[in-house]
This record gives C-alpha cells, sequence and structure tokens, in this order.
C-alpha cells in the first residue's frame, strides 16, 4: 500500500521536479539496457509513433521547459513532429542523454511557473508508461514514483476544474478526491487501482479484465490530455 506525497489543497511548487526525477532514476537505466531494435517498438498509446518517437517528444517537451521555447503552437501535433524529425539524425543514447538532462533541470522551472506547467511533468510520467507498455516492462503507471504522480494528478484536476471525482484505491491507503468539488455536480465514484485510474485520466486504454467501478461519470470526461 502506499499514499500520495501530498493531496491537499496547497499548491506543492517543488512536486513536478520530484516526480521527474524519480522517474528519471527509474526510467533512464532502463532504456540504457535496451538494445537498439527496441527503440523501433510501436506504442499502442500514440498510433504512429515509436518509442524512440516518444522518448524523443519527451525529450524535446523538457528541453523547451528548461530553454523557455514556447512559441505558437507549441504541442500541437504537427509541432511534435517537427520535434520529433530534427532528432531523426541522432541516436537513441543521444535521445536519451537529452531525457535525463530534461528530466534533472525542468523541475525548477516548473516550480518557478507556479502550476502552469504542472501537467507537462505529468505527461512525462505517463509516457513514461506508455513505453513500458512497449517494452512489456512492468510498472506502467505505477512504480516508486506512483504517489508523486498520484498528488500531481489531483493537484492538476483541481486547477483545472475538471469534474469532482472520489477515488477509492486498492493500492493506495487514502482515497482521493479530484476535480473541483463546486457543489453543482455531485462527485463520481470510481473504486479499483492505481493505474486503471491513471490510464482513464491519460485516456489510455485500460487493461482487459482490470476490475474497477466507475459512477457517475463517463471516461471520456476524466481524460485530461485530450484527443
Amino acid at each position: 500500500m502506499t499514499t500520495p506525497a501530498d493531496v491537499h489543497d496547497v499548491h506543492d511548487p517543488e512536486l513536478p521536479g520530484r516526480l521527474l526525477t524519480i522517474e528519471r532514476d527509474a526510467l533512464v537505466p532502463l532504456l540504457r539496457s535496451r538494445k537498439d531494435g527496441d527503440f523501433a517498438l510501436p506504442v499502442a498509446a500514440c498510433p504512429g509513433w515509436t518509442v524512440r518517437d516518444v522518448l524523443a517528444h519527451c525529450s524535446s517537451a523538457l528541453t523547451r521547459v528548461v530553454e523557455n521555447r514556447f512559441e505558437k503552437g507549441v504541442f500541437s501535433p504537427e509541432s511534435n513532429d517537427r520535434d520529433i524529425a530534427e532528432r531523426a539524425g541522432w541516436s537513441n543514447a543521444r535521445v536519451v542523454d537529452e531525457l535525463e538532462r530534461g528530466m534533472t533541470e525542468a523541475g525548477p522551472v516548473i516550480a518557478r511557473a507556479g502550476g502552469a506547467l504542472d501537467a507537462i511533468a505529468l505527461g512525462e510520467w505517463v509516457h513514461a508508461g506508455d513505453v513500458r507498455v512497449a517494452l512489456g516492462e512492468p510498472g506502467a503507471y505505477a512504480g516508486p514514483s506512483l504517489p508523486e504522480a498520484l498528488a500531481l494528478l489531483v493537484s492538476v484536476t483541481r486547477a483545472g476544474g475538471h469534474v469532482p471525482l472520489h477515488a477509492d484505491l486498492d493500492d493506495v491507503d487514502e482515497p482521493l478526491k479530484l476535480g473541483e468539488a463546486s457543489g453543482e455536480r455531485p462527485p463520481g465514484r470510481f473504486i479499483g487501482d492505481a493505474a486503471t485510474l491513471v490510464r482513464l485520466y491519460a485516456g489510455r486504454p485500460v487493461d482487459a479484465g482490470a476490475g474497477y467501478e466507475l459512477a457517475g461519470v463517463e471516461p471520456a470526461e476524466l481524460n485530461i490530455f485530450g484527443g
């Protein structure tokens, strides 16, 4: 059982950086241990993209954060494709190097943004789960950084005014209150494991046979990344 690092209403500016650091220490050694052919595997959660493409997208996004490069249309599908294409001539090792630097250096920049960039850190963590699924590795949308990820999910959904949801998780000690409790709509209810909750909020397919209950809200309403 685990407990989210911070499930309170007070915004924790250091939380995204902690999430990135913990995930970096788990993900980067895994990537460095894989053969080049593994980087060409397709990623089901990102149709048309390979593991390398997802990593190139993640590393370029964090580099943009660190360098404060947010031109018009950034993070649009066209912008993402350009970022990936710019790295087409790089070795896989160089892409991982950039990712490691970004996961190390982006935290303080995100902290100074006052919450405006928090979702980027959460998205990076979700993409790490996408990569684990593609590589057949355990711990997708879970692992040692799960408490920080859940705490950040609570913060992002509240700040974004998302639909209210009470989540009773099989593998987390305390229930989560996600979204904005405005009183205009009764909170939905989720019962199940944390990884399934993350999949729903990230718009990822839920594992076949995953036993969970969702009431008072449709799965599509939970998707915080759109698409």
